[in-house]
């Protein structure tokens, strides 16, 4: 059984969808910590609801972000972290984790990488920039973290139709929808001992 801690600073949805993976006995893993971003996100809610323990890493609490994951990477050894899943988390990696959990950390992002990732294309801007492009597909990938930003070794990913109806919310929903079920479903792959 894998040890896993999920990164989330929004509503947690993806972080659901992992514990409810746990829960029907389709992910061989323990949740051992949510790292939220902010004190005041629902993804906290979810985890008290789950009897997940949490923190709270800030960045506007530390002088650097990468001093702030100096401050995270012992607690994630300590609790024998083998697969960090970054699920709706907006605070970029610095190199120091990276290396601390090289191959150990994945992403789920909400377009058909290498097209509409990197720095500035996250949340509903990635939708507006497909629309406005009248692109015929997105998606969702999941991938591997490294250095830079969406460039680790994709592990998954699939498409969904964009409709000439679609606005960037009914897009977003369609491809969430596709998140919930292609994350879990990596996360299964990653556990498999």
């Amino acid at each position: 059984m894998k040890n896993v801690c999920v990164f989330a600073s929004g509503s947690g949805s993806d972080f659901q969808s992992i514990i409810d993976g746990v829960k029907k006995g389709l992910i061989n893993a323990e949740i051992k910590l949510l790292v939220a971003s902010k004190p005041d996100i629902y993804a906290i809610t979810r985890a008290v609801e789950a009897g997940i323990p949490y923190v709270v890493f800030s960045k506007s609490d530390y002088e650097s972000t990468e001093k702030m994951y100096d401050a995270l990477i012992p607690l994630l050894k300590e609790n024998k972290i083998d697969l960090i899943v970054l699920a709706g988390y907006l605070t970029v990696l610095t190199p120091n984790i990276v290396s601390a959990f090289r191959g150990k950390i994945i992403n789920i992002h909400p377009s058909l990488i290498p097209a509409y990732c990197g720095n500035g294309f996250y949340g509903m801007r990635v939708h507006r920039a497909v629309i406005e492009n009248k692109e015929k597909f997105s998606g969702a990938t999941v991938h591997y973290v490294d250095e830079g930003t969406d460039t680790g070794e994709i592990i998954a990913q699939e498409k969904v139709e964009v409709y000439p109806s679609d606005t960037p919310e009914s897009l977003q929903a369609r491809v969430l929808e596709l998140e919930h079920r292609l994350l879990p479903e990596t996360v299964a792959k990653l556990c498999r001992d």
